[in-house]
């Protein structure tokens, strides 16, 4: 298909096929240390994948950092990604970590939907700020529920102050040419209607698209872009590819989350 070599990651990056064990490891090691202060398995609906980790700081949290897995919206769990919590908890922020119906089970507009009500679930565990993160697709998801069209409670809405998209996938319509649209059945409506290019952002969110500088081309143009239709600072993080751009978020030093959390 046309563009299966544009988003093609592992087979570019160096080492590119241990990173899932190398998350998965990272992660339960992670959630089995000492002090750590988790609550697992929350419900946020009815049907099996609605769930989400929660992670919660010592003391009373500033606020509540959402992040939303990647996987091309088809593989992976939160539980892949537990470690990434560190930075923000060391921050005195509690994370929030979504799971969600993957394709072909489900459609990426119900993903979105999904994912609305799983901040509005964890939004209820925590007060203060909420800041919206994720990955890849997961930086698609957290980009759609800054988006204006997405329907959230007002006080929930109220909350969400920054959105820090990591490497999106911000316009849906080159990926019908994608050998992998067989799964995730992304038609033109659908392209239209879920692609954060296309839509405004909520109004009193701030934004900042992240992307790494040593990712494929592809990544680096649908950043760029939802930067431009956003009108936001995008930050090309040197030397990083597809699969460590999201390593700064176990560090509450770094550019990364100072994007994120201030």
């Amino acid at each position: 298909m046309r563009y299966d070599e544009a988003f093609a990651n592992a087979k570019h990056i160096p080492g590119g096929e241990s990173y899932a064990g190398r998350w998965a490891g990272a992660a339960a090691a992670f959630r089995d240390g000492p002090g750590n202060r988790a609550r697992l398995g929350l419900r946020y609906g009815g049907p099996e994948a609605e769930w989400f980790d929660l992670f919660l700081p010592e003391g009373a949290a500033v606020g509540l950092m959402v992040f939303v897995h990647g996987g091309y919206w088809m593989a992976f769990g939160p539980r892949d990604f537990s470690h990434l919590a560190r930075g923000a908890l060391a921050r005195g922020w509690a994370v929030a970590m979504p799971a969600y119906t993957l394709a072909p089970d489900a459609t990426i507009p119900a993903m979105t939907r999904q994912i609305a009500a799983a901040v509005t679930a964890a939004a209820a565990e925590v007060v203060g700020p909420v800041v919206l993160t994720g990955h890849s697709a997961g930086g698609h998801l957290s980009a759609r529920i800054a988006s204006a069209d997405v329907a959230l409670a007002p006080d929930v809405a109220a909350r969400i102050a920054r959105v820090v998209p990591i490497s999106p996938l911000s316009d849906l319509r080159p990926l019908r040419e994608t050998s992998m649209n067989a799964t995730l059945r992304i038609d033109a409506a659908t392209a239209r209607s879920e692609s954060p290019v296309l839509l405004p952002r909520r109004r009193g969110v701030a934004a900042h698209v992240w992307v790494g500088g040593a990712e494929r081309p592809a990544f680096l143009d649908q950043a760029r872009r939802l930067g431009n239709a956003w009108a936001c600072p995008v930050t090309v993080e040197g030397g990083r590819h597809h699969f460590d751009v999201i390593e700064g978020l176990e560090d509450a030093t770094s550019p990364l989350m100072a994007a994120l959390l201030g």
